[in-house]
C-alpha cells in the first residue's frame, strides 16, 4: 500500500476541508440542529457546486470520476465539522451501487441530479433484531405484469425524511434465499416512514411498504442480489469509518488545543503527564483508525477480492467503533466540566461517534466477524 496520495487526492481533499470549513461552522451547525429537517440545504448546494457530490459519479453524469479513497477523504471532512448533510447516504448507499449496478435508466434519472444536488438518495440496510441486510424482512413478489410488490419494514434508515429513493434489498418470495435490490421511490403509494431523533441529533426513519409496486427497471443488475448486497455493505462501513475518523481527528485537536491554553496551578494542563499521555493514546487511536481506513480504501480501488476488501473494512468498521469510542471519551473528558456541556461543540463529536459506532454492527460485532474470518483461514 502505497500511503502517498496522489494530486488528485490532495486537491479533493483541500477543496473538502474548504468548503466544509467554509460553510459548516459551529454557530451553523447549531443552526440546523434547530431544524425541523437536520439538513444544511445550503452547504449541499455548495457541495454540488464545489463537484463534491459527484466525486465518485462518473465523468458521462458530469461527476468527477473518482474512487474510493477521494470519497473518504471527502467524507472525512464531513465528520470533522460534523455537518448535517445526508452526505455518505447518498454516495455509498445510493450513488455508487446504481451507477455499478443499475441500468442506463437508473442512471439518467439519479446520478445526474446527485451530482447537481438536486436528489437525496439513502439505503434501507438495517434489519431488525440480530439479523443483517442479508436477512431482509422485506419481501418481493413477482406480479403477472412483470413489475414486483414489495411488503415489509426496515428500521434506522438514514436520512429518511429527506431522501427521494431509497435502494431497498428484499427476499424474494419462492426463490427460497435470492435476493434482490430495488431502488424505491419514497413518495410511491404504500411507502410510509416515520422519523425518530437519533444520538447524532440526526433524523433516521423507520420505512414500512405495504403493497409497494414497482417496475423490473427499479432492480439492480449486473450481479446476484447477494453479492450486491456484500458490496454496499463494504462500502458503507468505509464511508462510516471515514467519517469517524475526522470527527475523532478534529475531537483531539480541540482538547490538544483546550488543554494547552486551560491553566491550573499556574500552568498549562497539557504540562501534566496524565493529561499528555491520554491525548497521545487519542493520537494513536486515530492514526490506527486513519491506516485501517485507508488500506480498506485502496484495496477497493484496487479491485481487490470481495473476501479481501471486506475484511479490510470490517477491521477498519472496528477500529472506529472501538478507538473511536475511546478518542471522544477521553477527549470530552480531558476539557473538563466543559466537555459535559451539551451545547459545548466536542459533546457532538462525542455524539457523532456514538451513533457511528453500532451503524452497520458495533466493534463486538465486526471482532465477531474477524474472528470467524480467521478462524477459517487456519
Amino acid at each position: 500500500m502505497n500511503f502517498d496520495f496522489s494530486e488528485s487526492q490532495e486537491a479533493v481533499a483541500k477543496l473538502a476541508e474548504q468548503v466544509f470549513s467554509g460553510s459548516a461552522g459551529a454557530d451553523r451547525v447549531a443552526e440546523v440542529e434547530r431544524t425541523s429537517e437536520r439538513f444544511d440545504r445550503e452547504l449541499w448546494a455548495v457541495l454540488a457546486a464545489s463537484d463534491l457530490l459527484g466525486v465518485a459519479i462518473g465523468e458521462e453524469h458530469g461527476g468527477l470520476g473518482l474512487g474510493m479513497i477521494e470519497t473518504a477523504l471527502v467524507l472525512r471532512e464531513q465528520g470533522r465539522r460534523v455537518a448535517l448533510t445526508p452526505l455518505w447516504p447518498t454516495l455509498v448507499l445510493g450513488a455508487m451501487p446504481i451507477a455499478e449496478f443499475g441500468d442506463q435508466m437508473l442512471r439518467d434519472r439519479w446520478l445526474g441530479a446527485v451530482v447537481a444536488g438536486q436528489a437525496v438518495l439513502t439505503g434501507a440496510f438495517s434489519e431488525w433484531g440480530a439479523d443483517d441486510a442479508l436477512s431482509p424482512s422485506v419481501t418481493a413478489a413477482r406480479l403477472p405484469n412483470g413489475s414486483w410488490e414489495l411488503n415489509g419494514s426496515k428500521p434506522a434508515v438514514p436520512a429518511a425524511g429527506v431522501a427521494d429513493a431509497a435502494l431497498v434489498p428484499a427476499r424474494i418470495a419462492g426463490d427460497g434465499d435470492d435476493l434482490a435490490v430495488f431502488v424505491v421511490d419514497l413518495d410511491a403509494d404504500g411507502v410510509k416512514v416515520d422519523l425518530s431523533e437519533t444520538t447524532s441529533r440526526e433524523f433516521h426513519g423507520e420505512m414500512a411498504l405495504r403493497s409497494v409496486v414497482v417496475g423490473e427497471d427499479a432492480r439492480l443488475h449486473g450481479a446476484d442480489g447477494r453479492s450486491i448486497v456484500e458490496w454496499i455493505l463494504i462500502r458503507a462501513q468505509v464511508a462510516v469509518a471515514a467519517v469517524a475518523l475526522g470527527c475523532c481527528e478534529e475531537a483531539t485537536a480541540m482538547a490538544a488545543a483546550y488543554t494547552s491554553q486551560r491553566e491550573q496551578f499556574g500552568r498549562p494542563l497539557s504540562t501534566n503527564q496524565g493529561v499528555a499521555m491520554r491525548a497521545a493514546d487519542c493520537y494513536i487511536d486515530t492514526d490506527c483508525m486513519r491506516a485501517t481506513l485507508l488500506q480498506a480504501a485502496w484495496l477497493i480501488d484496487e479491485g481487490r477480492s470481495a473476501a479481501e476488501v471486506a475484511d479490510a473494512a470490517a477491521v477498519a468498521k472496528w477500529w472506529s467503533a472501538d478507538a473511536g469510542q475511546r478518542v471522544v471519551h477521553a477527549t470530552q473528558h480531558l476539557h473538563g466540566g466543559m466537555g459535559a456541556d451539551v451545547d459545548y461543540p466536542v459533546h457532538r463529536y462525542f455524539l457523532w461517534v456514538k451513533q457511528l459506532e453500532n451503524i452497520f454492527g458495533g466493534g463486538s460485532r465486526q471482532l465477531a466477524a474477524i474472528g470467524r474470518t480467521l478462524a477459517k483461514d487456519r
